[in-house]
């Protein structure tokens, strides 16, 4: 028996006929039982999504030899896919600067069992908020930015992100603007969260900004990092209505939720390999 029994997995390809009876018969003649499957069929560009939870009910079946055969069985689609064991937890670094919010919601799904996530580093540029992550045992790396140590410091934190053996990166309102080549490096293993607005505010308090203009729809975008600012692939948004009443203080705060249950919703979502990075756009199955 595997040392696991349950996997998940992730597969695309050109959409045509036969996809899912091609994939289950395989499963179902190694012993897997199919739990949960979700797929998707994207007309307009032809591409096929699917994402199925499995149970091996087999002494003879391992993860393994599940993955040894497969590429055999669905040769014909050329097909992308992904097995992963269900019950290995990613494991993710978390990157802020001094704002609190993102990384105490994190935290504190983490300690209940929210986020099957281990937590390898905590990385700031700032202090600040080092005393959080010893609170809770969680390594803290400072890493101070500024225009001439860019480059050495983006290094350090690949360097950590390879010793740490890290899967996912999580900007939980890390203020500052990755370089294009980190970037590239980290593509699809990043994401960030900021505000969004209609119309949108950009620079210095926007909440501010937002209150003068009498905006009645405040939110927040989680998306994958990408050399495009804040343009990343979109994974999870969260919206709050507001009226003429709300001072920027109250905006601010309002802004806050928003931010975190975006950006843990968008962290679990990943974490269970429900997302498909597709061109600028993500499949997401929930």
């Amino acid at each position: 028996m595997s040392e696991s029994n349950t996997f998940v997995l992730k597969a695309a390809c050109h959409a045509t006929s036969g996809i899912v009876a091609s994939v289950s018969s395989y499963l179902a003649g190694l012993g897997c039982y199919i739990s949960e499957m979700h797929q998707y069929d994207d007309e307009e560009n032809q591409r096929f999504f699917m994402r199925a939870v499995c149970r091996i009910e087999s002494d003879d079946t391992t993860l393994d030899k599940i993955r040894d055969g497969f590429d055999a069985q669905v040769t014909q689609f050329d097909m992308d896919w992904e097995i992963f064991d269900a019950t290995k937890p990613m494991r993710v670094l978390l990157m802020v600067s001094k704002f609190d919010h993102c990384l105490d919601d994190l935290l504190y799904r983490h300690r209940k069992g929210e986020l099957p996530m281990e937590i390898t580093a905590i990385v700031s540029n700032h202090k600040d908020l080092r005393a959080m992550a010893e609170r809770e045992g969680i390594r803290f790396v400072y890493l101070p930015i500024t225009k001439e140590n860019k480059p050495e410091q983006e290094a350090a934190l690949l360097q950590i992100v390879e010793e740490t053996d890290t899967d996912l990166v999580v900007l939980a309102r890390y203020m500052q603007i990755l370089s294009d080549a980190l970037c590239k490096e980290l593509h699809g293993r990043a994401i960030n969260i900021h505000h969004s607005f209609l119309p949108g505010f950009k620079g210095a308090k926007p909440y501010h900004q937002a209150h003068v203009r009498g905006v009645k729809l405040i939110g927040a975008t989680a998306h994958y990092v990408t050399s495009d600012l804040d343009e990343g692939p979109i994974i999870e948004q969260s919206v709050q209505p507001v009226d003429h009443s709300y001072s920027p203080e109250r905006l601010v705060a309002v802004g806050r939720d928003t931010e975190t249950v975006a950006l843990a919703s968008a962290v679990r979502l990943h974490l269970e390999h429900r997302v498909f990075m597709y061109g600028n756009k993500t499949v997401v199955f929930k």
